[in-house]
Order: structure tokens, then sequence, then C-alpha cells
């Protein structure tokens, strides 16, 4: 799961990120509305937190922006200004959800994750691919039946692997997308998740193939 906030208080933005990735999701931090915007262009994000008293374009603007150009990403809206007339505009420009300013960083984490649920539950909460099963709602894993315990970064490969089984992906495919923009993670890490998840799949027939020169690949899974 990927998270973009948009904040232009530096120890705010950096301490919900601090909090978010402890909750194993990969965040990439926006200063600027014009930054947003680009990002939401060129990335695919799974929740935007979207603050609307920004420099340059408001937050508004950026809502504005992100649905008229069909982003239905999900939105949460920070402000200070609480005032029924903001809500409603904010609302009224499709944000998903508002928390005014200051918030307790707990609630915003159980909001986060509830805008999430409900965005994963429309488009189906459940990946299967033979005995592996990844409910992105309850955030569980299970293999052949039995709960399967994966930390948080191995979740976002496997989950990246998921979404193109019989494909290759490359090592920095990856990277992109389990990792913020200022996190330093290498090509050796994504070697060390993947050894993790063999190591946990391959006893019951999943099986993550190196195509040396090029990446990994999430093999078909057969019944033998």
């Amino acid at each position: 799961m990927r998270i973009l906030i948009v904040e232009d208080d530096p120890s705010l933005a950096s301490g919900l990120a601090r909090i978010l990735e402890a909750e194993g999701y990969a965040v990439d931090v926006a200063g600027r509305g014009e930054e947003a915007v680009g990002a939401a262009r060129g990335e695919r994000f799974d929740l935007v937190i979207l603050d609307i008293g920004l420099p340059g374009m408001d937050g508004f603007e950026v809502l504005r922006r992100l649905r008229g150009a069909e982003h239905r990403v999900p939105v949460l809206v920070l402000t200070a200004r609480d005032t029924v007339s903001d809500r409603v505009h904010g609302l009224d420009l499709g944000a998903d959800d508002y928390m005014a300013k200051p918030f307790a960083m707990p609630e915003l984490a159980a909001r986060v994750r509830a805008l999430i649920r409900r965005s994963l539950a429309q488009t189906g909460p459940k990946i299967v691919h033979g005995p592996l099963t990844l409910d992105t709602v309850a955030r569980r894993a299970y293999l052949a039946g039995e709960p399967l315990e994966l930390a948080a970064r191995e979740w976002a490969v496997l989950e990246v692997l998921l979404g193109k089984v019989e494909k290759i992906v490359s090592k920095e495919s990856i990277i992109q997308a389990v990792a913020g923009w200022d996190e330093d993670l290498s090509p050796n890490a994504i070697e060390v998740y993947i050894s993790r998840l063999r190591t946990k799949l391959e006893r019951a027939g999943v099986h993550i193939r190196t195509v040396r020169g090029f990446g990994y690949m999430l093999e078909e899974f057969k019944i033998r």
C-alpha cells in the first residue's frame, strides 16, 4: 500500500510518515500542491492525505484536479479551518474523509486503515494464488489454510509479484512500488525479502523464479 502525504509542515509530515511506515505502508511526501498533482499523474497511490493550507495551489484545488482527472484514489483531508462551509466544500469536491488540526495520531492511523479497507473492499479484498491467500482488508495471509506470518515489507513485495503472475518484475520496479521517495532501499535488500518469501512459500508449491539479469517472476501455480 502506497500513501502520498501532501503537507507543507515538515515536522508534521515527518511524524505522519513515521507512523504510517511503522504500519507497513510505503509513504511519499509532497510539500506543494503542484508537486502532488504531478506525482498522482505519474504514480499509483492507495491513499492521499491532503492538507488544505498549502502554499501556492491549495488543497481544494489539488482535490479538484485529482477528481477532474478521474483519479478515484481515497483522499483524507487535513485542515486547520474547521468551519462547516470548508468541510462541505471539501466533501463536495470529492474528499472521502475530513480531519481538523490538531488531531490525535492514533485516530488518523485508524481512519487511514478504514479508508484503505473500504477502497479494497470495492475492488475485491482477497488475492488467491493456489494455496496462498492474501486478505488485503484484514491484512492477513494464509498458506494452505494456515495463518502465514509476513513482515510488512515481505507482504509488500509479495503483493507486487502477485499483481504480475508469470511476468518478470525487476528489482527496480519492486523498489519503486514498496519504498517511499526518500527511502534508501537497495537491490540487495530485495534479494533478502525474496529469499525469506521463498522459505515461507515453496513448501506449499508457490515458486518465485529468478530470471538472471532481469528480476523475479512468480510462477503460475500448478497442482502436482
